[in-house]
Formats: structure tokens, C-alpha cells, sequence
């Protein structure tokens, strides 16, 4: 083939990308739906998201994630103090229930928390162990059970050196409930020593695509900063999904929810591998888009709004 023919084919080649490119354009984006399916949600009552702390943690680490849960519910005060948690929590009042006579409430709070330091269980968790925590605990009233008047999520908490079934293969949390009891709950891990990339991208150049630098932490833990996301996703996706009958679109076996239907968007102009344009602390240069209690800064993922039916970032 001469050096004529493989231009012209070139040509041809380039001519027809283009139109393939134009025709795409002209194909109008379809909008991101969660469907209600007509199942209880928990944001009808006060939540009490009480934690189980299994294996070892610092108390700055513990003090980060207590402040992140006692934000859900903080009104903070000053222009200086926004875009808040609490602004963000304020989204999953936007999901309606099939009940028309009652409210959404978007008041989330630290409950009761257990400590768990002596690994009850072993190291190698299975997720039916982590069930099983939940239920020991309730069981030992250790953590109380859900009130007539309020609702309750049990948030267990693994440390790094913990390895949890599926972890780092196909999740970095996940949420549920008990067969026997219902009692919902959710599992984050830490993710630091085990796929740091996977579980706490940004704040870890990613496992795979452009290795870009990672963002700073706001509170300068990887590992904790990290969790911090998958704890907002999966709170988000136990209120409005807690029973696999609420919001979500796709199979109910492997749904997409509230948060985890806007994966990887944390600011404007988000893209894959990239974050989007987050605020910077002008002191510790760590990248954030909330405001907590205790002067705390958060990185939050974008949730999906029902009233725009759009992923809607803080900044």
C-alpha cells in the first residue's frame, strides 16, 4: 500500500471519528434517576448512628470520626463556617417516603459508641461477623436498641491491620441489616495498609489511570480522611436504602444510591481522576469542601439530589 493510500485512509478514518464525535454531541445526556421503590426509608425519625470501634484506633482518630458524625447535625455559625456537613446531610431530607403525612428529618447524631480493642473475632473478618457485632452488642445492651422515637444505625469501624471479606476487592464499605432483628447497619475499613488507592483515593494516587498527586488530607490521616468518605456514602445510602426496597437505580443485589451513584466527584468540574476544584486551607494546604464542629474540615463525595436529579458537590 503506497504512502497516498495510507493517508486517504487516515483521512477517511479521522472524517468518520468526527462524525462519530458530532452524532454523540447531538445525543442529549440522559438525567441520573433513583427510583423509589416504595420501601421505608430511616429519615423519618432522628438517627442514632452508634459505633463499634473494632481493633486499634488512636483517640485522634476516634475524636476525627466523632466530630464527622456530631457535624451531620451542627448548625455552624458565619459565612467562614460554610459549606457545612450538616448542608450536606441536608440533601437526604429531599428523599420523600411513600408516607405522604410524614416529614423527611435530616438530624443525624453521634449515639452510644463500644469500644472493641482486644479483636473478638480474630483479624480475618467475614461479613457475617460483621452482623454478628452488631447483634452482640444490642444483645449485651452494650449499644442500645432503636427507640419508639428514633432510629438507629450500627457503624462498625475495622482498623488497618483488620481484613474484612471483599474488602479492597469489590468494597471500601458496605451497608445492610440483621436477618432476624433488621437492625441496620454499616461497615467502613481503614484502608491505609491494604488499598490506599482504592479506598482513600483522593487522598492516594489512585490504583489505576493518571497517577496525579494526591490531595492532602484535612486532617492529616490518610487512612481516617479516607474512611471519612465511605462513612458519608454509606450513611447516606442506609438512610435512603436501608432495607433495599428505597432509592436507588440498578440491581438491589449491587445498587447504586445517594452517594455511591456519584463516585469520584468531590468539587466542580469533576471528572474521572480527577477530584474537581476543592477548597485549599491557606495554612496545612489540605484539600477540603466542609466545615465540621471542633474547627474540623472534611473532604464529602457529591450526593445525588431528587430534586434536580443530578450529583450536586458542595463547592
Amino acid at each position: 500500500m503506497g504512502y497516498l493510500s495510507v493517508r486517504v485512509l487516515v483521512l477517511v478514518f479521522a472524517l468518520e471519528l468526527c462524525a462519530a464525535v458530532a452524532n454523540a454531541a447531538l445525543v442529549e445526556e440522559q438525567p441520573l434517576v433513583l427510583t423509589y421503590h416504595k420501601g421505608p426509608l430511616l429519615s423519618t425519625k432522628i438517627i442514632d448512628v452508634h459505633v463499634i470501634w473494632y481493633g486499634n484506633f488512636s483517640p485522634i482518630q476516634r475524636s476525627i470520626v466523632a466530630d464527622y458524625l456530631q457535624s451531620l447535625a451542627a448548625k455552624l455559625q458565619g459565612k467562614d463556617k460554610q459549606p457545612s456537613v450538616s448542608t450536606w446531610w441536608k440533601t437526604t431530607e429531599k428523599y420523600k417516603s411513600g408516607a405522604s403525612n410524614v416529614a423527611a428529618l435530616s438530624i443525624a447524631r453521634l449515639g452510644k459508641q463500644k469500644m472493641d480493642d482486644s479483636y473478638s473475632l480474630g483479624k480475618l473478618l467475614k461479613r457475617t461477623d460483621i452482623a454478628a457485632l452488631v447483634e452482640s452488642a444490642v444483645k449485651s445492651r452494650a449499644l442500645p436498641p432503636p427507640a419508639s422515637h428514633t432510629n438507629g444505625i450500627y457503624l462498625v469501624l475495622t482498623s488497618d491491620d483488620v481484613a474484612v471479606e471483599r474488602f479492597c476487592v469489590s468494597s471500601c464499605g458496605y451497608h445492610d441489616h440483621t436477618l432476624r432483628s433488621r437492625l441496620p447497619y454499616a461497615w467502613v475499613g481503614n484502608a491505609v495498609s491494604q488499598c490506599p488507592g482504592q479506598c482513600a483515593w483522593p487522598f492516594h494516587q489512585p490504583l489505576y489511570g493518571p497517577q496525579t498527586p494526591p490531595l492532602l488530607p484535612p486532617n492529616a490521616d490518610v487512612g481516617i480522611d479516607g474512611m471519612i468518605i465511605n462513612i458519608a456514602t454509606v450513611l447516606a445510602g442506609a438512610v435512603t436504602n436501608p432495607f433495599n426496597t428505597g432509592y436507588f437505580q440498578g440491581d438491589a443485589a449491587a445498587p447504586l444510591e445517594a452517594v455511591s451513584a456519584c463516585a469520584g466527584m468531590y468539587g466542580k468540574g469533576a471528572y474521572p481522576g480527577f477530584p474537581g476544584e476543592v477548597l485549599v486551607d491557606r495554612t496545612t494546604g489540605a484539600s477540603y469542601n466542609a466545615h465540621g464542629v471542633n474547627g474540623r474540615q472534611f473532604l464529602l463525595p457529591a450526593m445525588w439530589d431528587p430534586s434536580t436529579k443530578s450529583c450536586n458537590t458542595l463547592v
